[in-house]
């Protein structure tokens, strides 16, 4: 069965449903519909807490269905493919979609196969991940008794890319609380060269990772997992490719197996799975064909309309943007995508308003301690202005905590899932 929507949402998580609440708001006889399959909707900014013990997991999830904007047809369905030139989009269940206009924000998924022994790894005791069961975390910092606590990440991109180290530092103190902190050897193993991309927030973080004597490896790439011998494989990709500075002296147990590769024996390990955009946009047309973008949505990066297909535009976490895929990141995109698309509705094309690549992280560095990183295209930092009359958000702060664990969440239901407080 063909059926046609004015405008054609495709993605039901917090990019989906601030779009939809939000051409509402601004037009409210607009023809709009939803494709996502998922009963519920999560929060998922909260399982940081969650994993650290500090936040109950049911109260980040929601029916879908009261979510979904009044007067929003929702289709629960999984869409399969997309075809941009004759404006369909192909669903599991329901049929071929048709469509004016559409916004692609199905978010991303994880690539478990991505990253070997990850799927056996994640089944133990002693292996968790805040992206896949925030609850099974807490459970393995509960049970942690000393050795190595490995925290890591994968050279793809990812949702929220401080939340590996968020909860390393929420792990280090409720060590401390159970007492197996000083027979414990908290590390930091990450792709990156830096602990974060903007330097204001880098020096405070810095201080942080000192205080809480962290030790840190950079151009660590994952590439393996043994859950049976409890040892993670990594490539190291600084660019002169020398490894043998990093490994004299070194008092964690690191083995140097041959050119590029380290092994380390891990007690305890968090980690985030590799992630890539939905198949059916990364075997798309869509999506950027090479380059460090490849797979994932071919998008303007200010206009956020599609670079080919002008009646599409990208949202969210599978977008190519170069900025952090994050809730707050969306908040500033949807207002461009709902501008430019009205302008097109009434005028026949985008008025090009432009998102400058605005996202926020906020640091959870300890319980009760907070630094709220907010940041532009080209990592410049871009702090509200408001927030940074009565705080250096740079630093740790309490207030920022109590924004965190209190005033996003319900900001998030009560104001940005309903269109409101997202201009």
């Amino acid at each position: 069965m063909n059926q046609h929507h004015q405008i054609l949402i495709v993605g039901g998580g917090t990019a989906g449903i601030m779009t939809a609440a939000f051409l509402k708001r601004k037009k409210s006889d607009l023809k709009i519909s939803i494709i996502e399959p998922s009963k519920y909707h999560y929060y998922q900014a909260a399982w940081t807490l969650v994993g650290a013990g500090t936040f109950k997991y049911q109260d980040t999830r929601r029916e879908e269905l009261a979510l979904i904007p009044s007067g929003v047809t929702w289709i629960k369905d999984y869409a399969i493919s997309v075809d941009p030139e004759m404006k369909k989009v192909f669903t599991k269940e329901s049929g071929v979609h048709t469509f004016d206009y559409l916004v692609l924000c199905p978010g991303l998924v994880m690539d478990m196969d991505a990253l070997p022994g990850l799927k056996e790894a994640l089944a133990t005791d002693s292996v968790c991940s805040n992206y896949i069961d925030p609850e099974h975390t807490w459970k393995v910092i509960k049970n942690f008794k000393g050795g190595n606590a490995v925290f890591s990440q994968p050279s793809t991109p990812i949702k929220c890319g401080g939340a590996p180290q968020k909860i390393m530092y929420l792990a280090e103190e409720a060590f401390s609380r159970h007492g197996v902190r000083d027979k414990t050897k908290v590390i930091f193993a990450a792709p990156a060269s830096v602990i974060f991309g903007v330097k204001d927030f880098a020096l405070t973080l810095d201080e942080v990772i000192k205080r809480k004597k962290i030790l840190t490896r950079f151009f660590y790439s994952p590439v393996k997992i043994d859950s049976v011998k409890k040892k993670i494989w990594f490539k190291y990709t600084k660019p002169d490719g020398d490894i043998s500075h990093v490994l004299v002296g070194n008092t964690i147990g690191e083995n140097w197996v041959k050119k590029h590769l380290i092994e380390l024996k891990y007690d305890m390990l968090h980690i985030a799975p590799p992630q890539s955009a939905p198949d059916f946009i990364r075997n798309s047309s869509l999506a950027h064909q090479e380059g460090p973008s490849k797979g994932w949505l071919n998008v303007d990066i200010h206009s956020l309309q599609h670079v080919n297909y002008p009646s599409i535009y990208g949202i969210g976490d599978v977008a190519a943007l170069p900025t952090a895929k994050t809730g707050a990141a969306v908040r500033k995109q949807v207002p461009v995508v709902v501008s430019n698309i009205l302008n097109q509705i009434d005028h026949g094309f985008a008025e090009k308003t432009t998102y400058n690549g605005y996202s926020s992280c906020p640091l959870v560095t300890g319980y009760g301690k907070m630094v709220l990183a907010e940041f532009k295209y080209d990592n410049i930092r871009d702090s509200d202005p408001l927030l940074s009359k009565f705080w250096d958000t740079s630093k740790e702060q309490y207030s920022m905590w109590l924004l965190k664990k209190y005033g996003l969440p319900y900001l998030y239901w009560n104001k940005m899932m309903k269109g409101k407080m997202i201009e």
